[in-house]
């Protein structure tokens, strides 16, 4: 699994209720947020197992299940998929994934789809087919956190519009230098710090915006701790860090990256740019191997 993928499907759990709120103001008076969400992710890839190739999982799904507080629904499905990349099959790939579930648990379900690539062209938002008079179209709600506004994300007293924000700042990454990116991601940290969030969604939060907006040196990373330290008085990693290092060295992440960068280089048909983009580590570490320093 991608580190962003890891990262989406964690910050979608731990702030879960701020998703369903910042979609709707008044998901409060639908939902009942004193019971637990069930997340069945594992349900979720049953129905789309592995030797589905057109169907797969590509990227981040997820399924929570929803208490309901009134009216003729115990329980709702939320239907959950975080897409980064161009998919000309991905509306088809969405009623599939909604027609299956239906199938499995027949309670209604909402379907939301978050585009976080940098395509303006993409965005589909419904799948319709038409044969001999008979038709079907399925339409879903569409998020493109290209399109969102810096200013009403920063004046939001919503946690995920923090979210939207790391993602924006990370989209801006090809067109800054790592100094530009360092400042515009030092500001968000302070802005975070600034919302009167509980104190165990700020650091789920500052944790993801630490690991989505990534450097290409390590000596800019280490500046970001600096001035992460310096705000946060803190004295140990945060949150989800945890998870992901733990995370990482049980699936032996770290070691499988470095065996696959030092088979790039060797197989010299990839530039060291090309290899960072591809294994989503910084450029100075694949100099480094490529130096035999590590």
């Amino acid at each position: 699994m991608k580190r962003d993928d890891t990262l989406w499907k964690s910050i979608l759990e731990d702030i879960f209720d701020d998703f369903l709120l910042f979609f709707d103001p008044q998901a409060d008076a639908i939902f009942d947020f004193s019971k637990d969400f069930e997340y069945l992710d594992k349900e979720l890839e049953q129905l789309f197992p592995p030797e589905d190739n057109l169907y797969q999982t590509r990227f981040v799904d997820k399924l929570v299940k929803v208490h309901c507080k009134n009216g003729d629904n115990e329980w709702i499905l939320v239907h959950i998929e975080v897409q980064g990349y161009h998919d000309p099959h991905f509306s088809q790939r969405m009623f599939t994934y909604y027609s299956r579930i239906l199938d499995k648990y027949n309670k209604p379900v909402t379907a939301f789809a978050i585009f976080t690539d940098g395509n303006e062209a993409f965005r589909p938002c419904e799948y319709y087919r038409e044969f001999m008079g008979t038709s079907i179209l399925y339409r879903y709600n569409a998020f493109k956190i290209l399109d969102q506004d810096d200013e009403m994300l920063r004046d939001s007293n919503n946690p995920f519009a923090i979210v939207i924000l790391t993602v924006k700042t990370a989209l801006k990454r090809k067109s800054l230098n790592e100094d530009e990116l360092l400042d515009l991601k030092i500001e968000l940290t302070k802005s975070l710090l600034e919302k009167n969030f509980l104190k165990h969604k700020i650091r789920k939060l500052m944790a993801f915006l630490r690991y989505y907006v990534r450097f290409e040196k390590y000596e800019t990373v280490a500046k970001f701790d600096q001035v992460l330290d310096a705000l946060t008085k803190r004295t140990k990693n945060m949150g989800i860090e945890e998870f992901l290092l733990d995370r990482a060295k049980k699936e032996g992440q770290y070691e499988k990256s470095l065996e696959i960068i030092r088979k790039l280089l060797k197989d010299k048909v990839y530039s060291i740019e090309e290899i960072a983009r591809v294994v989503g580590e910084p450029i100075d570490l694949i100099n480094k191997i490529r130096l035999g320093n590590q």
